[in-house]
């Protein structure tokens, strides 16, 4: 895989043809490497670990799906590339996954400006998550986007800490209306180490 890579850039996407041939192999390696890269934060809130290696599956799949040519190349690059680690942070999608529409539509409205209550505790230390601000989360009324893209970013010393299995990890969200958090642990948290630069 492909840590080291901060940016995916035009000479990186594959032909696609070619990547249509390899399309089931990737799929089936990525989903793989997904699944240290997701953690489930209270009952509905799912955050998804991004690297360079996600992203560039994405934009693939966009490429080949959607089969917009050159100019769908620059608009997949300008959109995925801000969510590839760069080498003092960790960045994910969080997703509010509530497949019954009215209870999703009940919980997303009790939810207004979420993003700004989401945090990696490392130790006795909290970051709190920068949200994209490309467009904004939250409508007039309260009602909070079921997809959310953030930051975490880290000091020298908290990734050593990170680092350090004598530390705790938590992800967490301290909304007034959706207290929960998770321990990061294992293989997940190994996976996650490995986006921040030795």
């Amino acid at each position: 895989m492909s840590a080291a890579k901060k940016q995916i850039t035009r000479e990186d996407i594959l032909p696609l043809e070619k990547y249509a041939a390899e399309r089931k192999e990737r799929r089936t390696r990525i989903t793989q490497m997904k699944k240290n890269r997701r953690v489930e934060v209270g009952p509905y809130a799912t955050f998804y670990f991004e690297n360079y290696d996600t992203m560039f599956q994405q934009i693939h799949e966009m490429l080949f799906i959607e089969k917009g040519g050159e100019e769908q190349i620059a608009d997949e690059l300008s959109a995925y590339n801000p969510l590839i680690p760069q080498g003092k942070d960790l960045v994910c999608t969080l997703m509010f996954e509530i497949d019954d529409p009215i209870r999703r539509n009940n919980v997303l409205r009790r939810l207004a400006h979420v993003e700004e209550h989401v945090y990696v505790q490392v130790g006795d230390e909290k970051i709190m998550a920068d949200a994209e601000d490309d467009v904004e989360r939250t409508t007039e009324d309260g009602k909070t986007s079921s997809v959310h893209f953030l930051h975490f970013r880290f000091t020298p010393e908290q990734i050593a800490k990170f680092r350090d299995p004598s530390q705790n990890v938590i992800l967490g969200i301290s909304h007034e209306n959706y207290g929960h958090m998770a321990l990061l642990a294992g293989p997940t948290r190994e996976a996650l180490a490995a986006d921040f630069s030795a």
